[in-house]
């Protein structure tokens, strides 16, 4: 091996505070964001890091107590509105000097526990997690290895904080807008939940509920039409399919996420059905694509930026209090009606 073939020496703190001409104190603290260095050292010591290639040591400073990552587990990569959660981490993380890594569960509970172990395992700060399919006593093991915030799941624990959409509420406005414009027959297309025990909990159920209760309060008790299938484009499309084998169809369909409302779309769309003259259809999430003019979709805004804002927030306040008690935060969603929705049809004579 020659000289130039061997590895480059690893660039440290001691080279950026001496190209910075600062001490390594003064380093640290522009490396955590925190308070004791003028603007001017900060401007320094950020230049020296670009000038050198400095990167900090995951691994060391794991062993001094932090690692400066957090973990996120997403259900499913492919639905849209999780995006939104993320970006809304991370712009409340940015100039934090934390940094997010992201692991799909693909809605698979043992492919989930892998990746919040894989997680745990590599000394993450703390862990923020999306929909999870773990058990409550699951979660509570994994909130005792790192500060976790659970969202989207509406259980309760002393040791993790959570962040919820109130998603009764939000299935009440659908329903409430479509009977509004007339509709009677109003199918749900709803994700099927396989363990009773999360039932109380996951909030595509608690979607379901509330469908089921703004129909009965409207005396639509028998109207009651809940398509089980998966909260995915693909189960919106085979939803949509059934119920256009009926001999009877629903005037209006309401998707419990807005990737079942484009795949239910699709389905309707090759089938000939026109919406919303024919049949309306509406979602739940508010993603950026429902707003897409040939789209237009009426939908739930469950303010999924917000919800990663705060999620971070609760993340980095669990990090200065470890012991401080559960925060459990509910957003009110609001409803945003676009073309996708309309009176229903004359019944022809």
């Amino acid at each position: 091996m020659t000289a130039s073939d061997a590895p480059a020496r690893r660039v440290t703190i001691v080279d950026v505070a001496r190209q910075a001409q600062v001490s390594t104190t003064t380093v640290s603290k522009v490396l955590r964001n925190a308070a004791g260095a003028s603007p001017a050292a900060r401007t320094r010591v950020r230049q020296a890091i670009a000038e050198l290639g400095y990167r900090p040591y995951a691994a060391a400073r794991g062993m001094r107590g932090r690692t400066y990552t957090i973990g996120v587990m997403l259900p499913d990569i492919r639905n849209p509105f999780f995006a939104d959660i993320l970006e809304g981490l991370h712009e409340r993380l940015d100039g934090t000097g934390y940094q997010l890594l992201h692991g799909s569960s693909y809605n698979s509970e043992d492919t989930e526990a892998r990746v919040i172990d894989a997680m745990i395992d590599h000394g993450m700060d703390g862990l923020v997690l999306i929909a999870p399919l773990s058990s409550r006593t699951a979660l509570d093991r994994i909130a005792r290895a790192a500060p976790t915030v659970v969202v989207g799941r509406h259980g309760h624990s002393a040791l993790y904080d959570t962040v919820t959409d109130d998603d009764h509420a939000g299935a009440h406005l659908v329903v409430e807008h479509l009977i509004a414009l007339g509709h009677r027959r109003i199918a749900l297309i709803d994700h099927h939940e396989t363990d009773p025990a999360r039932l109380a909990e996951m909030p595509n159920a608690i979607r379901a509920r509330g469908y089921r209760d703004a129909m009965r309060r409207h005396g639509l008790a028998d109207e009651i039409d809940i398509v089980p299938t998966t909260y995915t484009h693909d189960g919106g499309y085979l939803a949509a399919q059934q119920l256009l084998a009926r001999p009877r169809m629903p005037t209006a369909v309401f998707a419990g996420a807005d990737v079942v409302a484009i795949g239910a779309l699709q389905a309707l769309t090759e089938a000939g059905r026109r919406v919303p003259a024919d049949i309306s259809v509406a979602g739940y999430d508010n993603i950026a694509l429902a707003a897409f003019t040939p789209l237009s979709l009426t939908t739930v805004d469950q303010a999924g930026h917000q919800i990663g804002a705060n999620a971070a927030r609760l993340l980095l306040e669990r990090f200065t209090d470890r012991h401080a008690p559960a925060t459990h935060i509910k957003l009110s969603p609001t409803l945003v009606a676009r073309r996708s929705t309309a009176p229903p049809a004359a019944p022809s004579a």
